[in-house]
């Protein structure tokens, strides 16, 4: 059998390829499906937030979000006490675009999992969190982990 981290990249690269397939034809570019996906959520946190959670450098999602606000999708708004820190909600445009890309990882699940029974599937992602943990250092919010909140490493 592969090796387990064999396995993992060759499974992340087939998914990934798939994501940003069904994103460009969105016309999302890298980093943005899983903003949005995350901003559903979250509507209203920060930028630091934002990228901890999607594990992005903050530069890098300053990045994302200024051309998400150029495209409409997000606007931000300042923090009455905090004038360096903006708070991020989803425009209507963004909520259609997430709508749309959650249809994207939908089908991307659905055709990863195959014939996996339910609880198999259940038990792979109890399984990946705790690989997750170990590599990050971090627990996992319990409600997060019920939730099956969808993050790729790349998208």
């Amino acid at each position: 059998m592969e090796s387990l981290h064999y396995l993992l990249m060759k499974t992340h690269t087939m998914l990934n390829k798939k994501i940003v397939s069904g994103a460009g034809e969105l016309g999302l570019t890298s980093g943005q499906p899983k903003v949005l996906d995350f901003l559903t959520e979250h509507e209203g946190c920060d930028q630091k937030t934002i990228a901890a959670y999607c594990e992005i450098e903050p530069a890098t999602v300053g990045s994302i979000l200024l051309r998400m606000e150029n495209q409409g999708m997000i606007r931000r708004i300042q923090h009455p006490g905090n004038r360096r820190s903006l708070f991020v909600y989803l425009t209507e445009q963004g909520r259609k675009a997430a709508k749309e890309m959650a249809k994207v990882f939908d089908s991307c699940e659905e055709e990863a999992a195959g014939s996996l029974p339910g609880e198999e599937l259940e038990e792979l992602k109890i399984l990946l969190t705790k690989l997750w943990e170990n590599l990050s250092g971090k627990q996992q919010d319990p409600s997060e982990k019920t939730q099956g909140g969808r993050a790729d490493a790349d998208q």
